[in-house]
């Protein structure tokens, strides 16, 4: 049975932008939103995206000649913004006392600031139309911690504070800004892990299996959709109970 379109108050469909939509967890979370009827574009570095995802070329790192021009782009295919997803992240583990100033920047760049470039910048238009979907993919290790990741879960952390924030000031623009927190999610980045860091998370899984990229999908497109109008500032966990609401 076909899935009926997702559609604002003039009928039109609703749109929705995912960075980092070339792969894993963004490519799952942008098919999914096409599925419910979103007209969906993907920012990423490479400008590759899923079939029927309208592919954007945009680098987290430089705001004007990218990511704006990136969302210049998609506006000019699809219309405003209503719901950002964003996903684009990067990282670069060691241990703390091997972290060089370069390796704890470059992704604070990308993972942070990026989210706050993309964040701004569709804030302007759904303040205009008082309303939008900002749903900011954290992780699990932001609450919870993790040896070798000083610089990533300072990021992961640092998007519930961004989260909450524009809760307080857009709230009552009818903008909802919440966070998605995957824990161990059967991707190519996680599949890097050595075997032994692999069993280790595995047996602290309550739910005794790692997470599928669709789970987060779910997650996701509840957080995009009209019912979740009166959620926002949330941190919402996908990830069997490894976290337990940290």
């Amino acid at each position: 049975m076909e899935r009926s379109t997702v559609v604002t108050e003039d009928a039109t469909p609703r749109t929705a932008v995912v960075t980092g939509a070339n792969r894993g967890i963004g490519a799952a979370i942008a098919q999914r939103l096409m599925t419910e009827g979103y007209r969906v574009a993907g920012i990423s570095r490479s400008g590759e995206a899923p079939e029927g995802v309208f592919a954007a070329v945009g680098d987290m790192r430089d705001t004007a000649s990218s990511i704006d021009a990136a969302f210049t782009a998609i506006e000019g295919h699809q219309g405003p913004t209503d719901v950002l997803v964003a996903n684009a992240g990067i990282n670069k583990d060691t241990l703390v006392m091997r972290m060089s100033d370069e390796e704890f920047t470059d992704v604070v760049d990308v993972n942070l600031t990026g989210v706050f470039r993309c964040v701004r910048r569709v804030t302007k238009g759904m303040i205009r139309r008082r309303g939008g979907r900002i749903v900011l993919i954290s992780s699990v290790v932001g609450l919870y911690g993790s040896p070798g990741q000083v610089n990533y879960a300072a990021t992961k952390a640092g998007l519930v504070g961004i989260a909450r924030s524009v809760t307080r000031e857009l709230g009552a623009r009818g903008i909802t800004a919440n966070v998605v927190a995957p824990g161990f999610i059967e991707t190519a980045m996680t599949q890097e892990l050595p075997e032994a860091t692999q069993k280790q998370y595995l047996a602290s899984i309550p739910a005794a299996r790692f997470g599928q990229v669709a789970d987060v999908a779910d997650a996701v497109t509840y957080l995009s959709s009209e019912q979740a109008g009166y959620i926002s500032g949330a941190v919402l966990p996908v990830d069997g109970g490894l976290g337990m609401g940290h």
